[in-house]
């Protein structure tokens, strides 16, 4: 069998990661993006390029602020039911979304949540091949497992379930990959008067070294890296032809392939 290779890790050589996703640009966002830079949590923010700068949603300037360190991402210009529409209105809208939110990103916008959670096989393949590289569901899990396809990416969980029973299960999962996924609404929290216990979940989650903390884009760059990386018939040597460094376990140890280098596993192996 050779050298015994798994591909189980995330930057640093770890196995979990938490992740947020927060739809619709409501105002409440602003305290939200907050509250996770403060506990060292990264989040993605869906937004609606239509309804930014009205009463009770976000503007221009508080999207650059949330940007500074979280992800800004797309949830289609006016929030339609995509899959109803024509393909060619479908990509569009995505399309007018991203160019509104690009220069205030500063950064291509490459991710999207579907509104309403709704979509079909036609749809995702016209928004991929329009650039889109995953969008968020809202079918909950409850488990915390990879996507086969980054562009039908089920959450975890919503944020008024029971978070801390899964953060429980979650936590003490022992090796491979897994993803804390949350998604839903920032306005939502003060609709329920439930900032205080969100804070106090992230003071739980956060912070902690055995934890990556990325954006939704950052794990499917990572992922995406990962899957490209390629080994030598007899697994002597990894090649990583990405711009991000990738971890895999060889002979149950991390071990770091860096950007565009060959790694020889075998001297890896007897180290």
């Amino acid at each position: 069998m050779g050298i015994r290779i798994a591909f189980d890790c995330l930057p640093g050589g770890l196995h979990k990661a938490v992740t947020m996703s927060f739809d619709d640009g409501k105002l409440a966002d602003i305290r939200l993006a907050e509250l996770f830079r403060k506990y060292g949590i990264r989040g993605t923010f869906h937004y609606n390029s239509e309804n930014i700068n009205k009463d009770t949603y976000v503007s221009d300037e508080q999207i650059r602020q949330i940007g500074a360190y979280h992800e800004i991402s797309a949830h289609g210009a006016t929030h339609p039911f995509l899959e109803q529409l024509p393909l060619s209105m479908a990509v569009q809208e995505i399309m007018d979304d991203r160019r509104y939110l690009e220069p205030l990103a500063e950064r291509p916008v490459r991710g999207m949540s579907y509104p309403y959670g709704t979509y079909s096989e036609p749809l995702k393949e016209a928004l991929r091949a329009a650039g889109m590289e995953y969008s968020r569901t809202i079918k909950n899990t409850s488990e915390f497992d990879l996507p086969m396809d980054f562009m039908e990416w089920h959450p975890t969980c919503h944020q008024s379930h029971d978070i801390d029973s899964l953060w429980e299960r979650f936590y003490h999962k022992k090796k491979h990959i897994r993803v804390f996924y949350m998604w839903g609404h920032s306005y939502e929290f003060d609709r329920d008067q439930s900032w205080d216990r969100m804070e106090a979940f992230c003071r739980k989650i956060g912070g902690r070294e055995d934890i990556w903390y990325a954006t939704n884009q950052e794990i499917v760059d990572y992922v995406t890296a990962m899957r490209r990386l390629s080994l030598a018939a007899d697994r002597t040597y990894a090649y990583n032809p990405s711009a991000l460094d990738v971890w895999i376990l060889v002979e149950n140890k991390p071990v770091c392939v860096p950007a565009g280098a060959t790694v020889r596993l075998t001297e890896v192996g007897r180290v």
